[in-house]
């Protein structure tokens, strides 16, 4: 079991910038890959951005050169640096746990706000 934890989401101007984390306990050793994803308002829940335990890092195209993905592996912390931040960024986001193919842990969301 993995448990995951979200926080520094916020309301924020367009052009702004935040950070979040995300914190895990539990079974920490048996994670593959670390993920943040969204859901905007009235959208489907999508990839950001991903992290595997070897450092290996992946980004949505909406994205790309705006947005940072990190882990911490001695604060079991994963951050989501995002920056130059758009009204279409403005989304619930998940932190994501990949033990395996079709076990993994969600966080429970934070809301993130660009005004426009």
């Amino acid at each position: 079991q993995v448990q995951l934890v979200e926080s520094g989401g916020g309301l924020v101007q367009a052009g702004g910038s935040l950070r979040l984390s995300c914190a895990a306990s539990g079974s920490i050793f048996s994670i593959n890959r670390m993920a943040w994803y969204r859901q905007g308002p009235g959208k489907e829940r999508e990839l950001v951005a991903a992290i595997t335990s070897g450092g290996s890092t992946n980004y949505a195209d909406s994205v790309k050169g705006r947005f940072t993905i990190s882990r911490d592996n001695g604060k079991n912390t994963m951050y989501l640096q995002m920056n130059s931040l758009k009204s279409e960024d403005t989304a619930v986001y998940y932190c994501h746990a990949l033990i395996r193919l079709g076990l993994g842990s969600w966080g429970q969301g934070t809301q993130v706000t660009v005004s426009s």
